[in-house]
Order: C-alpha cells, then structure tokens, then sequence
C-alpha cells in the first residue's frame, strides 16, 4: 500500500480515536481496541494469520496482532503497575505523607512552606500516582495554607504540578513504562535521567507558581466552605499527624491511621522510595561501567531488575509500615488489593496502546511514518515531543498520549542506530509532551481545580500554563542532555 494512504489510515485511525473518547466518552480501553481494529482492516492486515512461506514470511492476523501487542506490553508493564500502586498505598493509608511532608518543612522552615511542600510532593509522586497523591496532600496543604492565611492555590500549585512531572516521566508510572517498552528504553536509565530533569522542574514550578499566584484567584464557593470548615472537624493539621478516621486501621477497614497510631517516620517513607531507585540504579551503572563478560554483570542486572526492587521495596513496607506496627494480616490484605481494582485500568489501557502500536506496525504505517519524518528534517526529540503534546491536548490522557506517540515512532527508533542513552532521551521527550496543555478534557484538571477552589477560566490561567511551562521546560533539559551525550558519544 503507498505511504501516503497509511499515513491517511493512520490519522484517520488517530482522529477516530481521539472523537470517540473526547465526544462519546467512550472508555479509551475499547476505543483503542476498536480503532485497532479498524486501522488494521484499513490498512490490509488479514483477517487471520497467514503462515509463512518460502517467498513470505507470517503475517498476522488483525486479532493476533492485538493480542500480540497487548501481551508485549502487559509482559513489561502490568507487574511495575501492580507493584508500584500496592506501594503507594501503603504508603498512603500509613500516614506516610503527612511525615514526608513535615519532615520537609521542619528542614526548610517555616518561610519556606511552599518550597518544602513541593520537595515532599516530588519525592512522594515517585511511588504514588497523581490524581491520589495530590489528594493526599490536600489536608496537608488546607492545614499549611490555614495557618498561614492565605489561598489554598498559592501552595497547592506547584505541589501540583511537579506531582504530574514526576508522573510522566520517572517509572514505575504507566505512561512512562509503557513508553519505554514500545521504544526499547532501558528502564534504569530513563530512572536515572526522569529524576535529573524532574529535580530542576521542581524548584522551577515553585518558582513558576510564584509569577502566576501574583493574581488573586477567587476560590470557588464550595471549596470556599470546605477551606473555611477545614480544621473544626477533627480535620488534621499540617504538622504530620494521621491523616484519617478509620476506627482501627489495624484491624479492620482500608482508612488510613486512627487517632491513637503514630505515622511512620519520614525517613521510612524515604528508604521506602529510595531503595528500589538505587536498587534500578546500580544495575544500570554497573551494566555501563563494568566490561562485558564480568562476573557481577548479571548479578547487578538481575539486582536492578525493575520488577525486582519494586518487589523489595514492597517487602520492606510489608515490615516496616504493618508488621512492625502491629497491623493485622487481612487489613494489610485489604489495604494492598485496594489499590489494584484502579491499576488494572491503567494497565488495560496500557497494553491497548500497545496493541495498537502493533497494528501501526503491522500495517506498515510504522515504516510510512519513519520514511516521511526522515523527509521532513525534523529531529526525532522534537517530533516526539510535538506529537506527544498534540495528542495531550486533543484527548487529555497523558498515558495515551505517551503510548500512541511511542508506537508511531517505535519503527522510527528500532531501524535507527541510536545508544541506550538516547533511546531513554527520546522516550522523556515525548513523555514530557505528554506533561504540557491540561485543560478541561483531562481529569487531572479537574482534580486540582476542584480541591483549590479555581474556575475553569482560572485553572486555564493557572494550572494550564504551569503544566505547559513545566512541558516546555523538561523537553528543553533532555534537549541538552542529547547534544550532551551526542557529542561524548554515549
């Protein structure tokens, strides 16, 4: 088929996609497997598996090649998800970030609220999804911004918005993972360099959030009740008490901490999260220090196994968050498999973006797309991250933005002679695409504009250009590390 009808099937494909989710609200699990569907019948894939022959090799059948894709992608994925989610709700329920957070602050002091706010927000997004991780903080943030007198957006902001960046672009979270499995990326260093770029986003969202809190947003009346109302309740205060009301979190019920049970340090909570880090760390290091044929090079490779330090991790938490403070078994039971009913969604539209990955591929429009973009000149990091951006504000799932733009540039990336390094640069541009332009079509904007009381014009004045600056702002960074690595010939 010519390459200009594939890429027509393939927009057409994209297009389909992004109406069935944006205007009929179609769950984007079944709207990816139907446009796969489709684009795969578009674009000449058989009903079903032809075998080979002497002349051709197989080819798959539209059917197989969604399971195929789906099954790819869930191999590398589904385990990190289970495993990060189950983490990050421990971590939760514990009372952990309430810890972090004022551990935080005692350390910065107390003029440095919103600074310290935001360093506990990006270490605490590491292992906690977005939308939960900024609920958790909320009661923290409603307490800090109480006392000081001031609105709950001026601390909220950029607690927000480097829990996003850290969301997109440093594993386990699913957009990310997923990304890097379409591309081939070494999950060690995209760790690795996520956090080198999620770092300076951090202390440039602070300072972001400054410039943009100079308007003085008019909190909406609801949230105005709630932020008036917030601390007569038996609300928690900001300095790091427990963070809920169930009636015994040891023995029953999935809440958070009792009024009578200490949450765990913050140094806990900080071993929690760093250990599988530089667990994932030292195995990528040690496979680029150490020569090949070493003794130890499998040894740091089945050490920094991705799968294998978040397990540990979760070991660690399993002891240090619910055995050693008198938890029962099925509580810690519930509270896990509570996290994994909202996972299993992420991961099911995880490997559907993989499976329609595959059917670019097997179509050829993989092939078509690499063939046009090396006609047009644009670098690879910068189409990544336009597409990706594009497909953000078109349809509002940074995960689905980050997924469908890896599997149109995967061909691109595997018939490329590019290092590790690069593979895993790419993977943040395009991850870091998926972080700019929220607005009103994704669910994280809601979120945020709800719990800091803005308008949806104000959250487009606010929350939108954070987002973007942040986007813009993390592309730039890896575009340096590029030239960087490209010129030391890493």
């Amino acid at each position: 088929m010519e390459t200009p009808v594939l890429l027509a099937i393939a927009a057409a494909g994209i297009a389909l996609l992004l109406v069935l989710i944006i205007k009929f609200k179609v769950q984007a699990f079944v709207a990816l497997l139907l446009v796969s569907i489709l684009v795969g019948l578009a674009a000449g894939i058989p009903l079903t598996t032809i075998p080979a022959t002497d002349d051709a090799p197989e080819k798959l059948g539209v059917i197989q090649a969604i399971t195929a894709g789906l099954g790819g992608t869930l191999g590398s994925v589904a385990v990190l998800v289970a495993l990060g989610a189950m983490l990050g709700r421990l971590i939760e329920v514990s009372g952990g970030a309430s810890s972090l957070a004022g551990r935080f602050t005692s350390m910065l002091g107390p003029k440095r609220v919103s600074a310290a706010l935001t360093a506990a927000a990006l270490v605490l997004a590491i292992p906690v999804f977005f939308d939960v991780g900024f609920i958790i903080l909320v009661p923290i943030i409603y307490g800090f911004c109480k006392a000081a007198g001031v609105n709950p957006v001026k601390f909220g902001l950029p607690v927000a918005g480097i829990m996003l960046a850290v969301h997109v672009a440093v594993p386990p979270h699913p957009g990310i993972v997923g990304g890097a499995a379409l591309l081939g990326a070494d999950l060690g260093w995209v760790t690795i360099l996520g956090l080198a770029v999620a770092i300076p986003l951090g202390v440039l969202a602070h300072f972001v959030a400054k410039i943009i809190n100079r308007r003085e947003f008019t909190m909406l009346p609801a949230t105005a009740r709630d932020f008036s109302a917030f601390g007569s309740r038996g609300d928690d205060n900001a300095s790091g008490g427990n963070t809920g009301n169930a009636e015994n979190s040891g023995k029953g019920g999935t809440g958070t901490l009792t009024k009578k049970e200490a949450p765990p340090t913050a140094g806990t909570i900080m071993t929690l999260i760093l250990v599988p880090l530089a667990l994932i760390m030292a195995g990528t290091i040690a496979s680029t220090v150490l020569p090949a044929g070493d003794p130890m090079r499998p040894l740091f490779a089945f050490i920094g196994s991705p799968v294998l330090a978040l397990l540990v991790a979760l070991i660690l938490a399993f002891f240090l968050l619910t055995v050693r403070r008198g938890w029962s078994l099925s509580h810690t039971g519930e509270v896990m498999e509570a996290a994994l009913p909202p996972a299993a969604i992420v991961i099911l539209v995880t490997g559907a973006g993989g499976a329609f990955a595959r059917v670019l591929t097997e179509s050829g429009v993989g092939t078509a797309l690499a063939e046009t973009m090396t006609a047009t000149g644009l670098p690879i990091l910068l189409l990544g991250f336009l597409i990706s951006l594009t497909l953000r504000a078109s349809q509002g799932s940074a995960t689905v933005a980050i997924l469908t733009t890896g599997g149109l540039l995967a061909a691109t990336v595997a018939a490329t002679d590019y290092s590790p390094v690069q593979i895993a640069l790419i993977t943040l541009a395009i991850a870091f695409g998926a972080l700019g332009l929220s607005h009103v079509n994704d669910s994280g904007f809601w979120v945020v504009t709800r719990y800091l009381g803005l308008s949806v014009a104000d959250g487009l004045r606010s929350w939108t250009v954070l987002t973007t600056v942040l986007g813009v702002a993390g592309f730039l960074l890896v575009s340096v590390l590029w030239f960087i690595v490209s010129a030391a010939g890493i």
